[in-house]
């Protein structure tokens, strides 16, 4: 990678050192923005003003002495669905129009403390609930490396912001692969931690079992650099784990000699696009060629994780969405006058119709004389795929395959479809419903329409590993180039490295 500025690790040292100013790395990032997100539509607002007041009070206090912070300076775009008091907090829906939070999320405070500087908000899917960016109430975000096609979801802007190189770091939140799958399809880093090692104290509940929040980067060290910042123990999360947050400076390693790489036959299918299987096979080769072993394995209850994974999210969504009813923020439509009315009335013109339909299914699961038949099974088979997961974890160390089954395809080609939509979380929701890390890097492109496509590369580590699934998953994209600007975006003001 030649540009610094989208180079986090490298902007940061630069910035800490004294060769950039904090002004004029948020700068870049509004240029960025005005050049660039017009077409790319992955911004909801933007908070110019505040970014380069904070940029100015960050110089005058290291003027005065102040020891810089570990991301001192550091631009970064928050996704719609967190709070950070004064800045639009929307979720991508009507029914949250102008919202602006009146506190701010754990993670985005300790992004703030370590000097990093907020610039924006990023569009994303409603509620977080899609896998394309189109089911927001405002501007399905576009892929950088093919305007014409998605960028994945529910982290579509963020995605999107951090590929075209606007902003060197986005934080994203990943409930059933909405950071690893637009990672994927936009040829960046998404790592989703394990389940409670990053608060999700301000983050706004999907599927609360479920949600994690995670960095969207440009590369794995970056990933690490964020995930040093954001976890850890939380008071404000009881779900939060006790565990110190992750090291920033864990020896690297240099080699993947003697890590056992599971490759189950479910991630592989004959039905896979076998450009796709071409490109994930050569990863793995590549892996192996760094000294790890491979393995064959199976996880059977794989093809039950999509219909389980909506079960399980939708339930807890219907539950976490009830508060949104007129009363205490937010839209309120009177209706016919009476209490229920305007409840009806409210949510029927605030929530899209994706929403609409997973409340009513999570609703029905959890109504009386099914909830056993439908949510109470979907948790046994959610226990059954962690002990399928545990159980492979006694012969491998990371298992791995493709993030998504697909590239990325085309903007409204699976709006009319929602069967096909969930299917492309088909590889990312079962490592979700066991709340295990797991993380997409770029591992090659695809051509398809005249345009070079990315895919991603998933590995899924053990409950806890996230230090060592990072160090491993680094000395892969270290020794590859996969990790590329989208055509278009080079950029001439950073200096290269």
């Amino acid at each position: 990678m030649t540009d610094r500025h989208a180079d986090a690790t490298a902007l940061v040292h630069d910035l800490r050192g004294g060769d950039r100013s904090p002004v004029e790395a948020v700068q870049i990032c509004l240029d960025r923005i005005d050049e660039r997100d017009g077409a790319l539509q992955a911004f909801a607002s933007v908070e110019a003003d505040g970014a380069l007041e904070r940029a100015r009070k960050l110089e005058s206090e290291v003027a005065g002495g102040a020891t810089p912070g570990p991301l001192h300076g550091l631009p970064f775009a928050i996704k719609g669905n967190m709070c950070a008091e004064g800045f639009v907090t929307n979720c991508g829906s009507r029914i949250l129009a102008d919202y602006r939070a009146p506190y701010t999320a754990t993670c985005v405070q300790r992004m703030i403390d370590a000097g990093a500087i907020p610039v924006g908000v990023t569009h994303m899917d409603e509620f977080a609930m899609g896998s394309s960016g189109e089911n927001s109430a405002y501007a399905a975000s576009k892929n950088p490396w093919d305007h014409s096609r998605i960028p994945g979801g529910s982290s579509s802007g963020s995605a999107a912001a951090v590929a075209a190189r606007i902003v060197p770091v986005a934080l994203g939140s990943d409930t059933g692969g909405s950071v690893r799958q637009p990672a994927a399809l936009c040829g960046i880093t998404g790592f989703k931690p394990t389940y409670g090692r990053v608060s999700r104290y301000g983050l706004v509940a999907f599927g609360s079992s479920l949600d994690q929040i995670s960095p969207l980067t440009p590369s794995v060290r970056d990933a690490q650099l964020i995930m040093s910042v954001i976890s850890g123990a939380d008071p404000f999360d009881s779900t939060c784990g006790h565990e110190p947050a992750l090291a920033a400076d864990q020896p690297p390693l240099h080699d993947l000699k003697g890590l056992r790489l599971g490759v189950p036959r479910e991630y592989l299918p004959d039905s896979l696009d076998p450009r796709m299987r071409e490109q994930i096979e050569a990863a793995i080769d590549h892996m192996v060629a760094l000294g790890a072993e491979r393995v064959d394995i199976t996880l059977p209850h794989t093809e039950h994780a999509i219909p389980t994974y909506y079960v399980v999210a939708t339930a807890e969504a219907s539950s976490n969405l009830a508060r949104y009813d007129g009363v205490r923020y937010g839209q309120r439509v009177e209706g016919d006058g009476s209490l229920l009315g305007m409840f009806a009335a409210t949510r029927d013109a605030g929530f899209g119709d994706e929403v609409k339909r997973r409340i009513l299914l999570g609703t029905y699961v959890l109504s009386s004389g099914y909830h056993d038949a439908w949510y109470g099974r979907a948790l046994k088979v959610r226990g059954l795929l962690l002990e399928e997961f545990n159980t492979a974890f006694e012969s491998v160390d990371l298992i791995v395959g493709p993030t998504s089954p697909t590239p990325a395809f085309r903007l409204g080609e699976r709006t009319a479809d929602p069967v096909a939509m969930y299917l492309s979380d088909v590889l990312t929701a079962p490592a979700s419903l066991a709340g295990l890390p797991a993380i997409s890097v770029p591992a090659g492109f695809v051509s398809e329409g005249g345009k070079e496509l990315p895919i991603g590369l998933q590995v899924i580590g053990t409950r806890g590993s996230d230090a060592r699934l990072l160090a491993a998953t680094r000395v892969y994209q270290e020794s590859t180039a996969h990790l590329r600007e989208p055509d278009g975006f080079q950029n001439e003001k950073a200096p290269d490295e």
